[in-house]
């Protein structure tokens, strides 16, 4: 059978303009991807509080989560068993979950512990009335959960192999910053325009002023992409201790995605979580948190001013959008040199 994306990035064309225009094909990819292992928080999040509730695990997963900590981590449904109430709507430090409509509590482990005038009930409790706990799992303080039981994903170990020699677990939440941007685009155009650092002469002037565009790098690994942005003369860059993959190079910004949406973008000040919400064919959430390694670096370098960035993106995402629309498009050719992310988020995506 005929691939629809080539494997060969020289012989292949882009992804057809249906994918980003058709109700029927959005529905199904939306209903698979929500299936898939996606960010959560940083255990940081769970340091005073033992008890917080995933604000986008609903427009992701289509499932209401809170993330309970006893010593362990968990992803528990947040949706009573008695009636369907949300339990926890805020962050809070409690031994129990209650639910405010009629008092059901559960323990942090999800297990039903107490339901008020059900003396009489017959085959109560049993496991129905548990909360339901979901696949979660954690590298260097970053969690993930997911609504299926599925193995560990191949792209943890990529992670850990770039960038393991990091003290990510020390960030902090900055739980002052979390802001969401509504775009009139399709979920697979933000990507498609992250995933490459062609656009960044002609769309992100100031970017382009501390990132140089010659030494821009691109690598693929198991459902994920990783860019490397190099800085220019005195920019801002980290330290790399002799143990990195990159020892001797003056990086800016490692940015790597995972599939279907996330987004890890490592400065030296910290970390920015992007999150791509597909909301409807033509419309996308993106909401962005960060945490912090050194403040005192915020706003400079590749990491500065990350707003005007994205207002950059969304006003060329949507013109595509509307390109895409028209009868005298349906698909282009990619640069093998600057666009290989592309090509490989396009694979992933049709044979999911």
């Amino acid at each position: 059978m005929e691939e629809l994306i080539d494997e060969k990035i020289e012989l292949a064309k882009t992804l057809p303009s249906k994918y980003y225009l058709d109700e029927k094909i959005f529905k199904k990819i939306k209903s698979k991807i929500s299936l898939m292992w996606h960010f959560s928080a940083h255990e940081n999040q769970l340091s005073d509080k033992n008890i917080v509730p995933i604000k986008h695990s609903k427009k992701l997963m289509n499932e209401s989560i809170v993330l309970t900590r006893d010593g362990v981590i968990r992803s528990l449904s947040n949706v009573c068993s008695h009636r369907g109430m949300i339990i926890n709507t805020e962050s809070t430090k409690s031994n129990v979950l209650k639910c405010k409509y009629h008092g059901r509590t559960f323990d942090l482990k999800g297990c039903m512990k107490n339901m008020p005038k059900f003396d009489h009930v017959m085959d109560f409790p049993n496991d129905s009335d548990n909360l339901k706990c979901f696949s979660t799992i954690r590298w260097k303080g970053l969690l993930f959960t997911s609504l299926k039981e599925i193995s560990t994903p191949g792209w943890i170990e990529f992670l850990e192999d770039r960038m393991g020699w990091l003290d990510i677990e020390a960030f902090v939440h900055d739980s002052e910053y979390y802001k969401s941007y509504n775009i009139n685009a399709n979920w697979a155009l933000y990507v498609d325009n992250y995933l490459e650092g062609f656009h960044i002469p002609y769309v992100h002037s100031d970017l382009n002023e501390v990132l140089s565009y010659e030494d821009y790098e691109t690598e693929i690994f198991e459902n994920g992409v990783l860019q490397i942005g190099i800085a220019k003369d005195d920019e801002d860059s980290f330290d790399l201790p002799k143990i990195s993959k990159d020892y001797g190079k003056k990086i800016a910004a490692y940015y790597f995605w995972i599939f279907p949406g996330l987004m890890l973008n490592f400065y030296p000040w910290g970390l920015s979580v992007n999150l791509v919400v597909p909301t409807s064919v033509n419309k996308t959430e993106i909401i962005y948190q960060r945490y912090i390694a050194d403040a005192s670096l915020i706003g400079e370098g590749a990491g500065g001013d990350l707003d005007k960035v994205e207002r950059e993106d969304q006003e060329i995402v949507e013109a595509v959008q509307i390109g895409v629309s028209s009868s005298s498009y349906d698909r282009g050719r990619y640069s093998p040199s600057m666009e290989k992310g592309v090509h490989h988020f396009h694979r992933i995506l049709t044979k999911i």
